[in-house]
């Protein structure tokens, strides 16, 4: 007699583990999604609520009395389409002279051999770990006074003064010293030492040079690592505040253009002829919410077109290991 086949219970076959396994998977998903993007979604919500609807316990995301007058308030405040392309100015030029110096940088250090090497590689990685604050003075004084070898001195008498300008950006960047650079640098030896060596040995049985080698083979393979330190580049300039503050002082970006602005705002349309010396907190909480959310949809935007770019270069560089 043949023996009958045991049944398995729904619950222990394949097809419910794999059922409860992608159930709780999306669970944890989107758990973590909520937590990233609550503080987002609160500041959404605030900017189109009236002040009243701040101390109303039974408001929690949705306004009760929906309003757009706080975009209009901070979009004159701000003077916002000129403080955008200021902005974007600042941080295209920068993220591109970033760009260029870096992938230089990072391409010498994965592949070429010279003295002092792991010595420099070193330095790279402690721009990683030493805050921006350590240096803020020296770096200051230098394009308060800025010189090269008494050049300047000598012709115009006195050193040349690059606050409240672009260029100590500009010069910081395209010399690797710029904010975050020892991330980029990183980041592209990474990508270039996992690039095989057959193909430059290839390249140069054809003739070419090393600078041949990098711009025609090289260059055309790091498109997706070059879209990611760009974006990151970009991203990390159009919200900086601590260079920002040093260096324009009186000339308005987008992230410096939230800090005071509900007082500014308050002042400027105050029914006492301006005269009002106290602005409510939930006042101050709605006109930085607005000018938050202002800030962040440019960048949202930007990374809807870069994902894929980013997404894979990230996975390529090693480091998510």
């Amino acid at each position: 007699m043949t023996q009958k086949k045991e049944r398995i219970p729904f619950w222990r076959s394949y097809q419910f583990s794999r059922t409860a396994w992608s159930i709780i998977r999306g669970v944890i998903v989107l758990g973590l999604c909520f937590i990233i993007l609550r503080p987002f979604i609160t500041k959404i919500g605030i900017s189109f609520m009236e002040e009243r609807d701040l101390y109303d316990a039974s408001v929690k995301y949705v306004p009760k009395h929906f309003t757009l007058d706080n975009y209009k308030l901070a979009w004159e405040s701000m003077d916002y389409p000129a403080t955008f392309m200021r902005t974007f100015y600042l941080s295209f030029v920068t993220a591109l002279l970033q760009l260029a110096s870096c992938l230089l940088t990072g391409y010498a250090f994965a592949r070429f051999r010279f003295p002092g090497k792991n010595i420099l590689f070193a330095g790279v990685i402690l721009m990683l770990i030493v805050p921006p604050q350590v240096n803020m003075l020296p770096m200051f004084m230098n394009f308060r006074f800025f010189d090269v070898f008494g050049i300047a001195e000598s012709v115009r008498g006195e050193p040349i003064n690059l606050i409240d300008t672009p260029y100590p950006f500009f010069i910081q960047a395209i010399t690797t010293t710029g904010f975050k650079n020892g991330l980029y640098i990183f980041m592209f030896r990474q990508f270039f030492k996992g690039m095989p060596k057959e193909l430059e040995e290839a390249a140069f049985v054809d003739g070419y040079g090393h600078f041949q080698t990098f711009l025609k083979i090289m260059v055309p393979s790091a498109t997706s690592m070059m879209v990611t330190v760009f974006l990151f580049s970009f991203v990390w300039q159009w919200t900086d505040t601590f260079y920002a503050s040093m260096y324009l002082p009186t000339s308005k970006v987008m992230s410096g253009a939230i800090s005071g602005l509900a007082a500014e705002v308050s002042a400027k349309y105050s029914d006492f002829g301006g005269s009002l010396s106290f602005v409510s907190p939930g006042f101050t909480s709605i006109m930085n919410n607005t000018a938050t959310v202002l800030l962040v949809v440019p960048l949202i935007v930007l990374y809807i077109f870069g994902q894929k770019y980013f997404v894979e270069s990230i996975a390529r560089s090693g480091m998510v290991a």
